[in-house]
């Protein structure tokens, strides 16, 4: 037996009023192929293999506040996405949905929310990771 059990990360799990819907958005900003569907859970997965990402239907989901505020409910993850083309890649984003924040904390890392409300950065490579 060795030190530790192997663990490896799946995927990680974004709560949705739909996850199908909101599965779609993601599906349509990453080119992502859905690996498994089901009513209230859909799972995405990169072509070249890795952990994916995946949606579940939540009755009483709470859209997150971001900026916080101790009064809302808070965002508990969000995604960064690495991206070759910031100002295209936003465009991209608003199409299938998203929205700018109002608050911009980096220059070069753009904040936007998903359809339900859940933040995500794109930046390009060198930038690093988004807020």
């Amino acid at each position: 037996m060795g030190t530790r059990p192997r663990c490896t990360l799946a995927a990680t799990v974004l709560d949705a009023p739909d996850a199908r819907e909101l599965a779609a958005f993601y599906r349509g900003l990453l080119g992502w192929p859905v690996r498994e569907d089901q009513p209230d859970w859909v799972m995405l997965a990169p072509p070249e293999g890795g952990a994916g990402l995946s949606f579940q239907t939540e009755p009483h989901f709470v859209r997150p506040q971001w900026p916080s505020t101790p009064d809302r409910q808070q965002m508990m993850i969000h995604l960064d996405i690495e991206v070759d083309d910031l100002p295209w890649a936003v465009a991209h984003a608003r199409a299938l949905g998203a929205t700018l924040a109002d608050l911009q904390p980096q220059e070069d890392v753009r904040v936007l929310l998903d359809p339900v409300g859940h933040p995500f950065c794109l930046f390009v490579g060198a930038a690093g990771s988004g807020g």
